[in-house]
């Protein structure tokens, strides 16, 4: 797995290497679930497998150490005295983080020993060990909303030896009894970034979490610092992969029978218009571009792993697939009362005035209003994230 990870530029020398290198998988998730049913079949059907039992121990290592998400919950269970091994139905409830994107953020945290560091969103517990080897356990807290998942996280922590403040709690209000924090890392991703959390910044300080909108298609990773004088400093960076949104946050997604009508009447169908255009939208790389549509045009998702550019907005049921030719000239096939080709391109002119934006200025404001920004003057492109009592009042609803 780290070899991996360093061929694919996710993982390079230094403390996280370290300890990734000296953390046995296998203690931290000694069950893990596979699922063994087709991704479109229902009920969906999944094994646990067991490093006790001496035949699950191949597939368990290839599972544990692919690199991938691992499956460690199946219905809000306790994880600690498990037995039984189908399962069917129900939801898998609490997963690893897929490593490539702990790595990357690990080391992006700067970890340092003798750190004050508060991990929200247990999970696994593999943050929290990489934490503990780097830092110390002592200053180390680690968060879960799950009490089961917390308990099994403490006890495998210590099989290893470390013995970090494990607690169960809201993510969001992170934990004010052992504050300040050095670092705060947030493994779960959110609207906009939780002020009782920057409260508990230590001046020098930093927190990394990704922020999300209803859609999972164009997430950014927010970083905030807290300067040596008390001041706040932040900036949202476009992204391409995320953490998973928050437990109770609405997602949107292009489901199966939306997919297949974008199919069907991309091939011809009265109920789609057909026309052609000059105007290229930027790349999938030009991620602070697709960051910015999502912000100011809600409620669109990417179609991935098909070669046309396809976005559906599953709300009101629009949707366009977008193929260049030779000459650059697109040929656009679009359905519904949304023109989200124009969006598209309008949002193409902002962006471009304000400078090609990839990182933009994140203002955490003292009334809790967080505004987003590039550029300066008429071209500066402007949104704001939704204010924390806002987001409060749709994850309850």
């Amino acid at each position: 797995m780290i070899a991996q990870l360093e061929a694919a530029g996710a993982l390079g020398a230094g403390p996280v290497r370290e300890a990734l290198l000296a953390l046995p998988r296998e203690v931290l998730m000694p069950q893990a679930y596979v699922r063994r049913s087709a991704l479109d079949e229902r009920p969906p059907r999944w094994d646990l497998l067991d490093w006790s039992k001496p035949g699950d121990r191949e597939e368990l290592l290839a599972v544990l150490y692919s690199g991938e998400s691992v499956p460690i919950q199946h219905n809000a269970e306790s994880l600690l005295g498990r037995t039984g091994r189908a399962r069917s139905g129900g939801v898998i409830t609490s997963m690893s983080t897929v490593m490539s994107l702990t790595a990357s953020l690990l080391q992006e945290l700067d970890l340092r020993p003798g750190h004050r560091v508060l991990d929200i969103g247990t999970g696994a517990a593999v943050t929290a060990a990489v934490a503990c080897h780097i830092c110390g356990d002592t200053g180390v807290v680690t968060l879960d909303r799950d009490q089961n998942v917390a308990a099994a996280a403490q006890a495998r922590l210590g099989a290893l030896g470390y013995r970090p403040a494990v607690v169960s709690g809201s993510g969001e209000a992170g934990q004010p009894e052992r504050a300040p924090y050095d670092r705060i890392f947030v493994s779960f991703a959110l609207p906009c970034v939780p002020g009782a959390l920057v409260d508990q910044l230590a001046p020098g300080g930093r927190m990394l979490m990704h922020i999300t909108t209803t859609s999972p298609s164009w997430p950014a990773l927010a970083v905030i610092s807290r300067c040596p004088d008390g001041r706040v400093s932040s900036h949202l960076r476009a992204v391409e992969f995320a953490h998973r949104a928050g437990h109770g946050r609405k997602q949107i997604f292009l489901s199966a029978a939306f997919r297949e009508r974008i199919t069907a009447r991309s091939a011809g169908s009265a109920e789609a218009r057909a026309f052609r255009s000059a105007g290229v939208p930027p790349s999938d790389e030009a991620r602070g571009f697709w960051l910015a549509l999502d912000a100011l045009h809600p409620g669109l998702v990417r179609h991935r792993g098909v070669d046309d550019l396809v976005i559906g907005a599953p709300g009101c049921g629009s949707w366009m697939a977008a193929r260049p030719d030779k000459t650059g000239t697109w040929a656009v096939t679009a359905s519904g009362p949304r023109d989200i080709w124009a969006e598209i391109r309008e949002t193409t002119v902002r962006w471009r005035v304000a400078g090609e934006p990839e990182v933009y200025r994140l203002d955490l404001e003292p009334d809790g209003e967080q505004w987003v920004s590039a550029g300066r003057g008429q071209g500066a492109l402007t949104w704001r994230l939704p204010t924390p009592h806002t987001v409060t009042e749709e994850a309850t609803q």
